[in-house]
């Protein structure tokens, strides 16, 4: 089919809606992950913390995300734009499934990260360390750089003569099943990991019910387990609920012949994907006490500048930075909670 085909938003509200929901979520993304990337690098103790890479790998593959696609999804939906070559389509293409499938990925990291904290705690620090956080990050761009750009490099229906999918031009219908694959089998490791750590949070839980002889120190401990629940539940809702549409309507698409209508539903569900983007730096970033307290150390900063104080940080600065212990993810909820059951 011609391009012109896909662009199946042709009324001025529909357009209008789409832009202003683009537009909305990919500031928000923006200015939240480079907030989350600046307040990572900026402290020493922060950014050599393998937790922390993996929340930068997140924060910079949602910041990529949110340029690439708002850019080009604006470009072809809204002002009608067609690349002079398929080429030059594909390429962005290709940078939109980089970023989205690299956030996907930096999720999975992060899950396996914190499944190592839950069940092996005494070998945390051996197991994930800063080294091996670095090569696994790597390994997971390479790969999603590679699978992202295979249409651009030839697996694409206009040069192997294929059936083309019905949402995206040039692409090979095949190519957008295995895509779809990778995503699913991204997305089912990230539900069975974090069931696990919920698990095991649950084990604990009735563990410290048990102990009906320390009913305060319990009574602490279970908050915790109880924080650490709705946490992974939010983390779980987000996901699935912003990516479940997409691909039920692409794996749809790999059936059925669709129509325009459900063309402009797919296109206003491929939102979703960017609010994730949004809503990441939210659930995973800005919960952890070393970015908060972070954070207070760069607005006092910025406030001392503003009213051209004192360089030193003031008392009350200082207390409720001491205040606040440096952790690890690990540590900042469920370390010295699950610690508890290796000494039972």
């Amino acid at each position: 089919m011609p391009m012109e085909c896909y662009m199946v938003l042709n009324s001025f509200a529909q357009k209008t809606t789409i832009a202003l929901l683009c537009s909305i979520c990919g500031i928000l993304c923006i200015l939240e992950n480079s907030l989350v990337l600046y307040l990572i690098f900026a402290s020493p103790k922060i950014r050599k913390k393998p937790s922390y890479l993996f929340i930068s790998s997140l924060a910079l593959a949602d910041v990529l995300a949110s340029i690439v696609f708002v850019c080009s999804f604006l470009d072809f939906h809204v002002f009608n734009r067609t690349d002079s070559s398929k080429e030059i389509f594909l390429l962005k293409l290709g940078g939109v499934n980089t970023s989205f499938t690299a956030s996907l990925g930096s999720l999975l990291l992060m899950a396996f990260d914190r499944y190592v904290c839950i069940y092996r705690p005494s070998e945390y620090k051996v197991i994930v360390t800063r080294k091996r956080a670095v090569v696994a990050m790597a390994v997971m761009w390479i790969a999603t750089i590679i699978t992202a750009f295979l249409p651009l490099m030839g697996w694409n229906c206009c040069r192997l003569n294929s059936a083309c999918s019905e949402l995206f031009p040039f692409v090979d219908s095949k190519y957008l099943s295995s895509w779809i694959c990778l995503v699913m089998i991204l997305l089912l490791c990230i539900v069975y990991t974090y069931v696990r750590v919920l698990w095991k949070a649950h084990k604990h839980t009735v563990y410290m019910e048990k102990r009906q002889s320390q009913a305060g120190k319990r009574n602490a401990k279970m908050r915790m387990d109880v924080t650490l629940a709705k946490t992974l539940v939010m983390v779980l809702a987000v996901v699935m609920t912003c990516w479940s549409p997409v691909l039920a309507l692409m794996m749809y698409s790999l059936f059925v012949s669709l129509t325009d209508h459900i063309r402009k539903v797919f296109a206003f569900c491929s939102t979703l994907c960017l609010v994730n983007s949004m809503v990441n730096p939210i659930v995973y970033a800005l919960r952890s006490r070393e970015l908060r307290s972070s954070l207070r150390k760069t607005s006092s900063r910025f406030r001392k500048k503003m009213i051209a104080s004192e360089s030193s940080p003031t008392p009350e600065v200082d207390s409720t930075l001491k205040s606040l212990p440096i952790e690890t993810i690990c540590g900042d909820i469920v370390y010295n909670t699950h610690m508890n059951l290796l000494k039972a």
